[in-house]
């Protein structure tokens, strides 16, 4: 190069040329001395240069066609044989996810263990690590659990000589006589070579079928993992074919490696537990897969459909190693296709399927008959969607949705690529639920026998319930996330110590999440929920916000924070939060809040935009309507200037009012206002939360069992109802979710039908209205019920701690309505469908 003035002037393209190429000969150069210097005395342990190098030039230079044999271990061994040394030091940044598989698998393994209680001891646990290579996975499970205690027989099945004779190095090393590192071809592997088989149980040696078949009825490998060998495996049918003869029988099968898919190829597919991030686009495909075949790693998706097409799905995560170029990468659980019973498929479907629909359960031995039964008297067998999905992949030979083979069943199955799901965008709207807890409690007094179904929300008025104690709760959400938030509590009752829980929920933060949800919460949710959290950990962890400061909610949140900062009331808001008592607070609303708050000029260029209600505050258009016209009708707007006080600005400024002012005097926000204070602060405080968060909560709901009665929909609740057994609810919690129909449809009036079908004689609905009357109160007594209010706003009324809506009431069932006329085709149809299973 030339220096001029101080300039740098670039060089001719053949003086770069030759440069770059006297570059690549000194470091190739320093490199081959390195290794040749040093090749007797490191050849198992090389330096990081040594291990850099070995691994580029055994992966881009060097052909490993094998020699003359040709055979797939020649293969292998001519691409390893010079690495082996190195493998472990040049794999970690490559082969992202092999920790987290381990630990779910670790986790699903403690937790069955738990669960077995005495007869887990009764059991030798066995696993197999099939492609294991230098046994790296066997070492680092060592995190999760201890190895040499927890299982009885490790077993590290792998083709390459040279990767055995390290990992027989590493076990002798530390010591781990049950470890054993076997040789061979994964196809040729029969656990029964090793291990005693005990009298009367078949040996474990691969066999075929399905449903036909006969699994092993005890023993076998309690886990078996692949962790990055299956895209290796040239023969990979007849390799997936033989795990199920070596899994016991509630065993699990875990799988992390590189994959490329569209997710196109699989939207149809109901069983392969989610596809949050499964789709890699078409350049990536392309090159991925190119890249790859340099080294024989096979991409091409059939694996991995292969894989899920011949278990059951447990867990699914998709992911992209993004040091090195976002490497899509899967990790993968599953089980045995047919899931553990005596009875057969017919027991879990009809089990879980009675459980949701709140029929009696009717053992399978006398199923035929029933139905038969049933077409006679042309009453048509009531059924859930997870029922029909069943059917629908048992007649086609595939494995069940994989919400039957999760260890709870709370989450019923649904169809999330349904575009009433999907236009949520993976967005809850709802952190924390805007219904007193505490007056729903006062108001309806459950029993141990009451049934109850109520909207999800953020899920908090859900655990309330739980509480109670009653005989069963429904949940139902047509919002997949809102579920997911409720799923994440319960997955948290039963797996985290109160403080963990209390950071999660209380705080809305914990930096060691994504470490508890993988190694604690994750065998308690279900495969979509266990995704969405897995790739939303950041809500958690992230140094600024967390759990309250997302969701559709946090809009009108943020919206308040401006207005204070705006209006310089920051620290007042923070005086409030401290104040001692309900008269200090009195005062620090009254004169230092209320005027930025309540002016006209946020309630009209803010509040009361239809975007920000929707968006902000969960306020649809006909909410929004309703609040109108009780405005018009008041007294507020009736005089000289009532054209100009009727306008939506001065109805949503005098709601705000009517909402706030009375809340404020009447509840104290520091000590006992929950719902106020999480917005203000943005997360609870020890002395003021919810019921749920209660350390005395936490104990009753995480003990075994206490969450059983719970059923999660995603669904509208007219599908709900109508799917459920008729006279069944007792109780139905329905939030305020009637404002939102319109007048002029007939929607409000076919819901509260199906209301009057599922409850029984005397059960109650319990709604809120953001109007003081609302309309749809004359179509429940047209349709057998007797309305009652049990709070109104009417006056200056402050009727529970939110204070948000204008009236609460109970509609109790008095008459049952006519059935309607039944379709004897459609029924007996649909039965002699049933009867195929």
């Amino acid at each position: 190069m030339d220096f001029l003035g101080g300039n740098v002037l670039p060089a001719s393209p053949e003086t770069r040329i030759y440069l770059a190429g006297v570059g690549v000969v000194l470091v190739v150069g320093l490199c081959f001395s390195t290794l040749s210097t040093k090749k007797a005395k490191d050849d198992q342990n090389p330096t990081l240069l040594q291990s850099l190098w070995l691994f580029f030039y055994s992966c881009f230079l060097k052909p490993h066609n094998g020699d003359a044999k040709g055979t797939q271990q020649d293969a292998l061994e001519s691409f390893y044989k010079t690495q082996a040394g190195a493998y472990d030091a040049t794999r970690k940044a490559l082969l992202k996810g092999r920790e987290d598989m381990l630990a779910l698998a670790a986790a699903q393994l403690v937790f069955k263990a738990k669960k077995d209680g005495a007869v887990s001891n009764e059991t030798r646990r066995i696993w197999v690590d099939v492609g294991g290579g230098t046994g790296w996975n066997i070492e680092t499970m060592s995190r999760f659990v201890d190895v040499p205690n927890f299982f009885d027989s490790v077993y590290l099945v792998d083709f390459s000589p040279s990767l055995c004779e390290v990992a027989r190095k590493r076990f002798d090393r530390l010591g781990w006589r049950n470890v054993k590192v076997i040789c061979q071809d994964a196809r040729k592997f029969r656990l029964d070579q090793y291990e005693p088989v005990s009298p009367g149980c078949r040996s474990w040696s691969p066999s075929m079928g399905y449903f036909t078949e006969d699994g092993p009825k005890h023993g076998g490998a309690s886990l078996i993992t692949m962790s990055y060998s299956l895209s290796m495996i040239p023969d990979y049918y007849s390799v997936i074919d033989a795990l199920p003869s070596l899994l016991a029988p509630d065993g699990i099968i875990s799988v992390v490696d590189f994959y490329v898919q569209s997710e196109v190829d699989v939207s149809f597919r109901n069983y392969t537990g989610g596809l949050i991030d499964r789709h890699v686009n078409f350049l990536g495909r392309t090159f991925w897969r190119a890249w790859f075949d340099i080294d024989r790693v096979a991409l091409e998706p059939g694996r991995r459909d292969f894989l899920e097409y011949r278990f059951g799905t447990v867990l699914n995560v998709n992911a992209r190693n993004n040091i090195l170029g976002a490497i899509p990468y899967y990790i993968w659980l599953g089980t045995h296709k047919r899931p553990v019973s005596p009875s057969l498929p017919h027991d879990v479907v009809e089990k879980v399927d009675a459980l949701v629909t709140e029929s009696p359960y009717l053992h399978p031995a006398n199923h035929s008959a029933a139905l038969s039964r049933a077409v006679e008297k042309a009453a048509p067998e009531i059924r859930s969607k997870a029922f029909d999905a069943a059917i629908v992949n048992l007649s086609s030979n595939l494995p069940l949705p994989s919400s039957f083979y999760q260890n709870h069943h709370y989450r019923i199955y649904y169809d999330d690529q349904l575009k009433k799901h999907t236009q949520f965008n993976d967005e809850y709207i709802y952190a924390f639920t805007w219904e007193d807890t505490r007056v729903d409690e006062r108001i309806l007094k459950l029993k141990p026998d009451d049934v109850v179904l109520a909207i999800t929300s953020a899920g908090d008025n859900i655990l309330s319930y739980a509480l109670q104690s009653p005989a069963r709760i429904h949940a139902v959400d047509l919002n997949p996330t809102q579920n997911h938030l409720l799923e994440l509590k319960i997955a948290a009752y039963s797996s985290l110590q109160y403080e963990d829980f209390w950071k999660i929920f209380g705080e809305g933060k914990h930096p060691d999440f994504r470490s508890l949800l993988i190694s604690k919460m994750s065998p308690h949710l279900s495969s979509r929920a266990f995704q969405y959290w897995l790739s939303n950990h950041h809500i958690f962890t992230k140094s600024q916000g967390g759990l309250y400061d997302t969701g559709g909610s946090k809009h009108g949140i943020r919206i308040f924070r401006w207005i204070t900062r705006v209006f310089g009331c920051r620290s007042a808001v923070k005086d409030l939060l401290t104040a001692k008592t309900l008269n200090e607070q009195r005062e620090i609303w009254r004169t230092r809040i209320r005027p930025a708050l309540l002016s006209r000029l946020v309630s009209k260029f803010v509040v009361s935009q239809e975007s920000f209600l929707w968006t902000a505050l969960g306020v649809p258009k006909n909410q929004l309507a309703i609040i109108e016209q009780d405005h018009a009708l008041s007294d507020a707007v009736r005089g000289p200037n009532a054209t100009a006080k009727n306008t939506r600005s001065h109805a949503i400024w005098a709601y705000m009012v009517s909402t706030l002012d009375p809340m404020v005097e009447c509840t104290h926000i520091a000590a006992d206002n929950p719902y106020y204070y999480v917005c203000l602060e943005g997360k609870f405080s020890r002395r003021c939360h919810p019921d749920y968060l209660a350390p005395k909560a936490h104990a009753r709901l995480a003990r075994s069992g206490a969450l059983d009665n719970l059923r999660i929909h995603t669904d509208e609740m007219d599908e709900v109802l109508a799917r459920m057994t008729p006279g069944t609810l007792t109780v139905a919690v329905v939030m305020d979710s009637m404002d939102w129909f319109d007048q002029n449809s007939n929607a409000a009036a076919a819901q509260i039908t199906k209301l009057n079908r599922a409850l029984k004689m005397g059960g109650r609905v319990l709604l809120r209205s953001a109007g003081l009357r609302p309309w749809y109160l004359k179509e429940f007594e047209r349709h057998g019920f007797v309305s009652r209010c049990v709070g109104s706003r009417e006056g200056g009324k402050c009727i529970d701690r939110v204070n948000m809506y204008a009236s609460c009431w109970i509609c109790t069932k008095r008459d049952n309505l006519a059935p309607p006329t039944p379709d004897l085709d459609s029924m007996v149809g649909a039965d002699i469908a049933s009867l195929e299973i």
